[in-house]
């Protein structure tokens, strides 16, 4: 069944901006816990698709606990305005602004210089993850839209889609989310994957004549959009050093103003990296005023932030220290690989800018593929044979830097200590899902499965951090791309039986609160999160662990061939 826009900004009116089920409170006598059962688990998936829409059109999407000022939003240069933002600006009473110029690339217009924080326009309704992630993310709508696809919303998946293109229009590429405060950075590159799942399924165009050119325009536009959105990667800022591979990268400053609602996650890392000096975490640090004086506030803009201009610079600050200008790049970074955070760069990934990163390298490699195909579709072959070359570049540089015979495995490589990192981390699985990895090199990759496989699933990592991204906790985005990568290699057994611990894991947690969650403690079995530094939330939605419980049932169901990755 399509969801056709009307219903879907219908939908929306009608939902609180934060729609979570609250977790009821054990009575006396709680008596037994609920059976897991997958069919409870998904009558509430196919309905959260709606409790999850947002558009910029609704009151709904400009709530933001992130950042808590008046609503604000901002429609980019040159746009006529739509007649609903008139409409939404009457009934939310919210301030309508425009950007102060145009924007070509990520980081022309900073936050700093906005008036207020605000929503980003968008022309079609989008899902979002749940809680306080009430916004379009990039990297989370891939998983999305596979889960809107696998329910059969094929037109709200193209609409996301198309939102994705409007943001490289007109805000510079994938921003990692469509607020202001993110102008400065994208989220890891699913684009082309997105747009590769719409063409991919017969219902997305009519299959007339007339549809078929419809879906060549709509790719045509796709395409050059897609290659615009690649050139964010291809930025000095984004390379790593000289390994002719790419590294995640901000183009702000400072401590990231989405942070306002946290108070205490800057002055844990200054407090863990004064109690761990041992660790060589001397650059995290710069000794400081909690109020410094005019002279030193001059010099804090130069070696940490300035004080002046974040609210979240000024609170960061602890037993005479505050963090670093490096950490601030290496903490923004992080945000722009979604691992935030985890020790995998680092403690709590304050080198992230460091490495260049199997996951990101994957994912380009992946990206530069799906491009060469569209380009061959559209008969472009002089394109065609560019994206091969560059992908099979790529391909060389992961296998120079990244691949790691003698441990038989792809990790991240530090381009600044030169040296590979020693830490494992379940990303370095994701060249199967990308095709980077040769048929032997799959076979050597699998042995290392027993690192992150748990009870319930795949852990991030091997080592208790207390991070939310490292061990013993699993993520539906990492647990679906490995076990479609495990698939795509022939590991069919081993792609089933993680698809089925996880789904498992995820029921487990239905039936014991009547929600679905960010995250599961895979060891565990449940969703029994107990995080001791950074993000402590186990937010309640959820968008891509939705989509990715819907995938697994496929792969699971219709057996490991007929599985789409």
């Amino acid at each position: 069944m399509k969801l056709p826009s009307v219903l879907l900004f219908l939908s929306v009116m009608m939902q609180p901006a934060f729609a979570q089920q609250s977790v009821p409170a054990a009575g006396p006598n709680p008596g037994p816990a609920p059976r897991p059962d997958s069919r409870a688990t998904l009558a509430y998936i196919h309905a959260a698709w709606e409790t999850l829409t947002r558009s910029t059109n609704s009151c709904a999407s400009l709530e933001d606990i992130k950042v808590t000022t008046e609503p604000v939003m901002y429609l980019p240069v040159g746009l006529p305005e739509p007649e609903a933002v008139e409409a939404v600006w009457r009934e939310c009473r919210v301030r309508v602004l425009r950007l102060p110029r145009k924007i070509d690339k990520l980081g022309d217009v900073r936050p700093e210089e906005l008036p207020a924080e605000g929503l980003l326009y968008l022309p079609n309704p989008y899902v979002v993850p749940g809680g306080r992630f009430n916004e379009m993310y990039g990297w989370d709508s891939y998983f999305i839209l596979l889960g809107l696809e696998a329910d059969h919303h094929e037109e709200p998946a193209k609409g996301i889609v198309e939102n994705f293109l409007f943001e490289i229009e007109h805000y510079g590429g994938v921003l990692n989310a469509n607020r202001t405060y993110y102008l400065t950075r994208s989220q890891p590159p699913f684009l082309t994957s997105m747009i590769r799942a719409v063409m991919e399924n017969p219902a997305s165009f009519p299959q007339t004549d007339a549809g078929r050119a419809e879906k060549r325009a709509w790719l045509e536009r796709a395409y050059t959009l897609a290659a615009k959105d690649y050139a964010t990667w291809l930025r000095p800022e984004h390379r790593a050093g000289e390994t002719g591979l790419t590294r995640y990268f901000d183009y702000g400053q400072g401590p990231v103003p989405e942070m306002a609602d946290d108070a205490s996650y800057y002055t844990d890392v200054i407090q863990w990296a004064l109690a761990h000096r041992s660790m060589d975490d001397e650059d995290y640090l710069v000794k400081a005023s909690e109020h410094p004086d005019a002279e030193e506030t001059q010099w804090l803009k130069e070696t940490s932030c300035d004080v002046t201009a974040s609210v979240v610079c000024g609170k960061a600050w602890a037993q005479g220290y505050r963090l670093s200008k490096d950490f601030y790049r290496g903490d923004r970074a992080m945000r722009e690989s979604g691992y935030d955070p985890s020790n995998r760069f680092g403690p709590f990934s304050g080198r992230t800018h460091h490495f260049a990163p199997v996951c990101l390298n994957s994912l380009l490699y992946r990206y530069e593929r799906d491009m060469e195909s569209f380009a061959r579709e559209l008969g472009k072959q002089q394109d065609a044979a560019e994206w091969s070359s560059r992908a099979a570049a790529r391909n060389a540089a992961m296998h120079r830097w990244l691949w790691q015979a003698k441990e038989g495995t792809f990790a991240d490589y530090d381009f600044v200590r030169q040296q590979p990192s020693a830490y494992p981390y379940l990303t370095s699985l994701y060249p199967l899902w990308a095709g980077v990895a040769t048929p032997e090199e799959a076979k050597r990759m699998r042995e290392t499965l027993k690192t992150f496989e748990r009870p319930g699933g795949l852990s991030m990592s091997a080592t208790m951090s207390g991070l939310q991204w490292d061990e013993p906790y699993g993520w539906a985005p990492a647990n679906w791309l490995v076990a479609a990568g495990l698939n795509a290699a022939g590991f069919h057994a081993d792609a089933a039986r993680i698809a089925k611990h996880f789904s498992e894991t995820v029921d487990a947690g239905f039936a014991a609160d009547g929600t679905i969650r960010e995250k599961y403690n895979v060891a565990a079995r449940n969703a029994d999160v107990r995080v001791a530094e950074g993000y402590k939330e186990n937010v309640i939605g959820f968008g891509w662990t939705n989509g990715a419980y819907l995938k697994m049932r496929e792969l699971m169901e219709e057996g490991p061939t007929r599985a789409k990755k």
